[in-house]
């Protein structure tokens, strides 16, 4: 797949710090259809509405399905944290044509490498959107100088997640045996696939 030219847009924020690597990502990103903007305490009814408590979505994710509200709350203030720390820095999406808050996406720096995380609403599957949002992530990563590795995992059943990593440009490397629990399909750990980008 082509991922789609993105035009980073970047403004000084209360969470522009030096991230481990001595990097920030910007607190927004736009791509053809989507844009990409820091996450809001008041965003948690429409994530708790739109995906959170749905089980369909959060099948393959480590937690489970929000029962209540204060979950999202506080799972908000956690990104929040993240950014401020410069330990994870997470995105609400939300395609241009609607402004809806359709999924999150995140990404966890460390010296030279980077991880990705996301989640995307059932109502916005199959529109191309997360490989969009991902394509975005992995397209600054690879271009910021100080990340040579992007990569991500997912379970081995999860046959949409792993189309995601590769419509981006990250191969195969290999199959992690008993490497997360995915408890919403079992309390044991779940073997995994790996995949990467480098450069």
């Amino acid at each position: 797949m082509q991922l789609a030219q993105h035009r980073s847009e970047w403004a000084p924020g209360p969470y522009q710090k030096q991230s481990i690597v001595g990097m920030r990502p910007p607190e927004i990103l736009e791509t053809r259809r989507l844009r990409l903007r820091l996450p809001l305490i008041a965003d948690a009814q429409a994530i708790f509405e739109q995906y959170a408590q749905d089980p369909a979505v959060t099948k393959y994710l480590t937690w489970r399905p929000h029962r209540e509200i204060d979950e999202t709350y506080d799972y908000l203030r956690r990104c929040l944290a993240g950014w401020d720390s410069g330990s994870a820095f997470t995105w609400v999406l939300t395609p241009k044509a609607s402004g809806e808050l359709s999924g999150m996406v995140e990404i966890r720096i460390g010296e030279y490498k980077a991880d990705l995380g996301y989640v995307l609403a059932r109502s916005q599957w199959g529109h191309g959107f997360m490989p969009e949002a991902v394509g975005a992530l992995v397209d600054w990563a690879m271009s910021s100088g100080g990340i040579f590795r992007v990569w991500a995992v997912c379970d081995v059943e999860n046959t949409a997640s792993a189309r995601v990593l590769e419509k981006v440009g990250m191969q195969k490397e290999g199959l992690l045996r008993r490497w997360i629990i995915h408890p919403n399909v079992s309390e044991d750990p779940r073997d995994c696939f790996c995949y990467s980008k480098t450069r």
